[in-house]
């Protein structure tokens, strides 16, 4: 149980990752999280009224499965897997988070953006709700989400998702450096 509840190295990941996404490529699928959205919407019924849901949903179930996995994975982990040991975070970070009115995160998210009272409150409910919508909005109007366009994009080598991808850099430095800033 100890091996399991440890931080594991980053190669770890590296080569699941890299290993599912060649069994993805030799079976001719691709990997995106956003496309599950479309996928429910299909299987809802709501190909009746619009094109875009209208397609053969019942191919992207190996993917709704994987959603579902990825949900109760979380769930497993957060639940019972999960130590109270402190997020490590540099000095650093921590002095950027306190300039913008944030304290030392006790877990992976700072609480004055996502605790309960941060939402409830009207600035924080617009900042998510706009984030949200923005992250909706962006994942289709580039076809697909950081998931989607960073590891399967850029595993099969396509350019429009090199392109996404510098982007979703670009656009998250423009967020931290002069957006964020002007927000908190």
């Amino acid at each position: 149980m100890e091996f399991i509840l440890q931080p594991w190295s980053w190669w770890f990941s590296g080569t699941m990752i890299a290993a599912i996404m060649f069994f993805l490529l030799f079976f001719g699928q691709s990997f995106g999280f956003s496309s599950n959205l479309r996928t429910i919407c299909a299987a809802a019924g709501l190909g009746k009224s619009a094109k875009f849901f209208d397609f053969n949903w019942k191919a992207q179930t190996w993917n709704l499965v994987f959603l579902v996995g990825a949900i109760l994975g979380g769930f497993i982990a957060r639940e019972f897997l999960s130590t109270d040991a402190p997020v490590l975070i540099s000095e650093a970070t921590i002095e950027d988070l306190s300039k913008l009115g944030f304290s030392a995160p006790e877990s992976l998210q700072p609480a004055e953006l996502f605790g309960l009272d941060a939402v409830l409150s009207l600035k924080g409910f617009l900042v998510l709700a706009f984030g949200g919508l923005m992250v909706g909005f962006g994942s289709r109007y580039a076809g697909g989400c950081t998931s989607g366009h960073a590891i399967s994009g850029l595993s099969d080598l396509q350019i429009p998702s090199l392109i996404a991808v510098m982007g979703f850099f670009i656009g998250g430095l423009v967020m931290t450096y002069l957006i964020l800033p002007l927000i908190f």
